[in-house]
């Protein structure tokens, strides 16, 4: 059973940094695509960013030239740095892992890190 685990999530003010990691029980590689997205009470789970196995990547609007997403191998480990951070990025982020295999999306979720971002 494929096992996420966030952390790095915390307290930041405006303008302030911060790096989640996700950590994967196994080998990232056999994943097609790793993503991060987030969630506010009362609110739908939006895509914030993603990657493929190529490294190729995608970022939601709001996010686009303040967050970085980053994935390596050898640690099992994806990355979402987040510069720049404003008071609407606060939200529990989770973690995504998808397995394409004959026609059929597997998706793995960790159990999500908090990020508040107040002054």
């Amino acid at each position: 059973q494929v096992q996420l685990v966030e952390s790095g999530g915390g307290l930041v003010q405006p303008g302030g940094s911060l790096r989640l990691s996700c950590v994967a029980s196994g080998s990232i590689s056999s994943f097609d695509t790793m993503a991060w997205y987030r969630q506010v009470p009362g609110k739908e789970r939006d895509l914030v960013a993603d990657i493929t196995t190529d490294g190729t990547t995608n970022y939601a609007d709001s996010v686009k030239g303040r967050f970085t997403i980053s994935r390596d191998s050898a640690k099992n480990t994806m990355y979402l740095q987040m510069n720049s951070l404003k008071s609407e990025d606060t939200a529990v982020y989770y973690c995504k892992a998808r397995r394409v295999r004959v026609g059929n999306r597997f998706d793995y979720w960790g159990q999500g890190t908090q990020v508040t971002v107040s002054s």
